[in-house]
């Protein structure tokens, strides 16, 4: 329900392109270095669902958090709460999907994870444009609307029944400063698949700045939240179908052909002006997250042993969310002094590279090339 919103929301009370840009790295920082840190913590514990009751209890109280002050610090805070919880469940999550899939499915399971969670994605802002419509601007009280489903959520984690025979990777006790040392261990697939997508996530921007991008072209915030919708519902439909294909032609041909889907789409949100031209776009952008999304987390698990499924995948979230960082950071910056077509331009190239650097790799069957 929020997340096209909330560059309308930041912008209402005064903040800029730059310190958007900013919050979203921060809070895309948080979010992954902690992905990296209780992915660890899972895998050492041996764990998984008291990390995704928690993720999703500390996201649902956070989101509320957004309406009560807009003191720069005050938003700072609930953005980076909020993506703490994603930190704590994600990692933890995604390991319990992938225990529950084989090498053979696993596109399909995390496909229709994707599906599910971005159907979410549409319903909840197409609930979000009827309150808008009959309430034109009231953001802070449809912040405090979304407690609801978000605590439904919570609740529902009650239901999922933990594997009693998940045994610890580790014994030892870990430690916050050990979020990176996986790397040390990891084996070589992992390392050069994962070198490639942080070299991609260093150029790919806050979706953010998508929205930003649509909104100073002169359209209503209705207009922005329908293309949002619309292209969640892109995204929903096709991701258990390309998860699907992606387990029949490979994981990583299906990872190039949505990094290539992505340098066409930020090269014309850099050089179009048509607003069809941006709905189109946006379209095509779902097709790139069902492509990737998902499919990225199978590849990343089926390069290493089960036991390390949450730490290969916190890991690389820990790491992507620097490059998020740096990424969201630098758009701020080239939009404020160079020009909004730059970022996209400039994403574009670095895409690009990666794509061609992903295709070269040679992967065996059972990881999947």
């Amino acid at each position: 329900m929020l997340y096209p919103v909330m560059p309308l929301f930041l912008q209402s009370i005064g903040f800029s392109s730059l310190l958007i840009g900013i919050l979203e790295g921060v809070a895309e920082a948080t979010a992954g270095l902690s992905k990296g840190y209780f992915g660890r913590l899972s895998d050492s514990t041996g764990r998984r669902l008291p990390f995704v009751q928690l993720g999703y209890a500390l996201s649902s109280i956070a989101k509320p958090m957004l309406a009560v002050f807009t003191h720069p610090l005050w938003i700072f805070g609930a953005r980076t709460t909020d993506k703490l919880g994603k930190g704590f469940r994600t990692a933890a999550r995604d390991a319990i999907l992938s225990d529950e899939s084989t090498p053979e499915n696993k596109g399909k399971v995390f496909g229709f994870h994707r599906a599910m969670d971005t159907l979410g994605a549409a319903i909840g802002p197409a609930l979000a444009l009827v309150f808008l419509i009959y309430y034109p601007g009231q953001y802070k009280l449809l912040f405090l609307i979304t407690f609801a489903p978000a605590l439904l959520s919570v609740l529902l984690t009650f239901s999922i029944k933990e594997k009693k025979l998940l045994v610890p990777a580790h014994k030892t006790s870990f430690k916050i400063s050990q979020i990176f040392n996986y790397l040390k261990t990891a084996n070589r697939n992992y390392k050069v698949i994962a070198s490639i997508l942080l070299l991609f996530a260093v150029f790919n921007s806050s979706d953010v700045f998508l929205l930003l991008k649509i909104k100073q072209s002169g359209l209503s915030d209705s207009y922005v939240i329908g293309i949002y919708i619309i292209y969640n519902l892109i995204y929903a439909l096709a991701s258990f179908p390309l998860g699907q294909l992606a387990d029949k032609f490979g994981l990583k041909n299906t990872m190039v052909a949505g990094f290539a889907i992505f340098v066409i789409v930020y090269l014309g949100f850099g050089l179009n002006a048509s607003l069809v031209g941006f709905a189109v776009f946006y379209v095509l952008y779902g097709l790139y997250m069902a492509a990737t999304e998902g499919v990225s987390k199978a590849l990343l698990s089926n390069l290493v042993p089960k036991s390390e499924t949450a730490s290969a995948i916190g890991t690389y979230a820990g790491l992507s969310s620097l490059a998020a960082l740096v990424s969201s950071t630098t758009a701020g910056l080239i939009w404020k002094y160079v020009s909004p077509e730059a970022v996209f331009i400039f994403s574009a190239v670095g895409a690009a590279i990666a794509t061609v650097m992903l295709l070269s790799v040679k992967l065996n069957k059972e990881a999947g090339s």
